[in-house]
């Protein structure tokens, strides 16, 4: 097997796909269903006689219920058990397997169980005595026997499925059982013999659903009502994959030992037919050995000489090759040592005609810029004449002015030597005209008269 386990995962598979079928049978095969303490039905009123239909309910029982109001009868098959009970009585009405009866809607309350054989499905994972995970498959099947004492110690009360809990608390029962047996029990006896385990849930389950036949009346003091039908293990398989090989090993070791032997005596024999083959084949081998070095030593002297022959001609060849390659090495070094020769004359040449014309491009640069220094220097002492000839221009003009020209001038600048002038605390009047100011030396002599009445005004705190 492999190390997935590949038989554990198609037995539970198989158990899904088990479980999928009866499910979808038993909802194919129950479409309608009762609700316990009385079903629950459409209203509608009607003549007599008209059947108020109920609606399906999956994986329950399908009763009719006919008639309107107060006067109702309830139809049940004949493979279903029902227990009817009317307020004011201790005791049903109606116990048994397919028992019909009239309903009084305000008063009664019945519960309808199916009568067929039910059949639980059990995977168990277990515990051994050596404490390695066993899965147990099994199934049960059983049947309500007493369903006066069934329908008092059960729970019916699941709308769709009414064996539901019941299957339910039996599967936990059966599942303990079949741990507890197990958990004495080796890995070999349990996937060898499942008898014990059989016998032991058997007994467990008939004790909790049969029990025993008591004195009181029917003999239903004890157990649950119920009867148990068959008890099989479908499967028992290791759950570590690596034990489930160990213990496949011995009985394929053995196994494996005789074909063993038997390829052993197979080849003893066919080993002594082969020896005695191979030792013919190794004499005449060594005859034709014998031959073969003979005619390859004859081959190889004669290949040898032919090969000294070569190795001497290709030497003599090999000799004049490099002789005639030495001379045209010493040709190429010479002819490269005359090329050296003259492209360093010409290097030299073109060296010096480089200097030349770097102190001529240098000369003639120094010369141009002294001449453009004299020329600059000729400007400046040109032009500083030019300001020299102006400044005597100006001075003859301004002495050959009038007297008239200097006083109109003079009189144009007042009002810019008052602007400039503090603002008098004080108002004083000087009086020029005691000079002649037809002359320049009057009118200078009254501006001085004025200029010291300023400063006087000016220096007074």
């Amino acid at each position: 097997m492999s190390s997935g386990n590949s038989y554990l995962q198609q037995v539970v598979a198989q158990q899904e796909r088990l479980e999928s079928d009866l499910r979808s049978k038993r909802s194919v095969a129950a479409p309608a269903a009762v609700a316990p303490g009385g079903p629950t039905r459409g209203g509608g009123g009607g003549g007599g006689g008209r059947v108020q239909a109920s609606q399906p309910a999956p994986n329950a029982v399908e009763v009719r219920v006919t008639g309107f109001g107060r006067w109702k009868t309830v139809i049940v098959p004949p493979n279903a058990f029902v227990v009817h009970t009317r307020r004011g009585r201790s005791e049903p009405l109606h116990v048994g397997l397919g028992v019909s009866f009239r309903y009084n809607p305000a008063t009664d309350s019945y519960l309808v169980v199916p009568g067929a054989m039910q059949t639980i499905l059990i995977n168990a994972f277990c515990i051994c005595r050596e404490l390695q995970g066993v899965l147990v498959q099994a199934y049960v099947q059983w049947i309500i026997e007493d369903f006066s004492t069934a329908y008092r110690k059960l729970d019916f009360g699941d709308a769709e499925d009414p064996m539901r809990l019941v299957n339910l608390q039996l599967k936990e029962q059966a599942e303990a059982a079949i741990k507890d047996k197990v958990a004495t029990l080796g890995v070999s006896d349990v996937l060898s013999d499942k008898q014990p385990i059989i016998e032991e849930l058997t007994a467990r389950l008939r004790a909790v659903a049969e029990g025993t036949s008591g004195d009181g009346a029917g003999g239903s003091s004890a157990g649950l009502g119920l009867r148990i039908v068959t008890v099989q293990i479908k499967e028992a398989v290791v759950s570590s994959s690596r034990l489930w090989e160990n213990l496949q090993k011995p009985y394929r070791s053995e196994q494996g030992r005789i074909a063993r032997l038997a390829e052993l005596a197979a080849e003893e024999a066919i080993g002594a037919r082969e020896l005695a083959a191979s030792r013919l084949r190794q004499t005449q081998q060594i005859e034709s050995d014998r031959e073969l070095a003979e005619l390859r030593a004859r081959n190889a002297a004669v290949q040898f000489d032919q090969e000294a022959q070569e190795q001497l001609r290709r030497s003599q060849r090999q000799e004049e090759d490099s002789r005639a390659l030495a001379d045209l090495q010493d040709a190429t070094s010479r002819h490269a040592m005359a090329l050296e020769r003259s492209r360093a004359a010409e290097e030299a040449e073109i060296g010096r005609l480089r200097i030349e014309r770097d102190t001529e491009l240098r000369r003639l640069t120094v010369n141009g810029e002294l001449a453009v220094e004299a020329i600059r220097a000729q400007a400046v002492h040109e032009q500083a004449l030019l300001k020299l000839d102006r400044t005597r221009l100006r001075a003859e003009i301004d002495n050959s002015q009038s007297a008239e020209a200097i006083q109109a001038k003079l009189v144009g600048s007042l009002p810019e030597i008052v602007a400039k002038l503090p603002k008098p605390a004080e108002l004083r009047t000087v009086t020029i005209g005691g000079n002649d100011t037809s002359t320049v030396g009057g009118l200078l002599a009254e501006l001085a008269s004025v200029v010291g009445a300023l400063q006087a005004t000016l220096k007074k705190p």
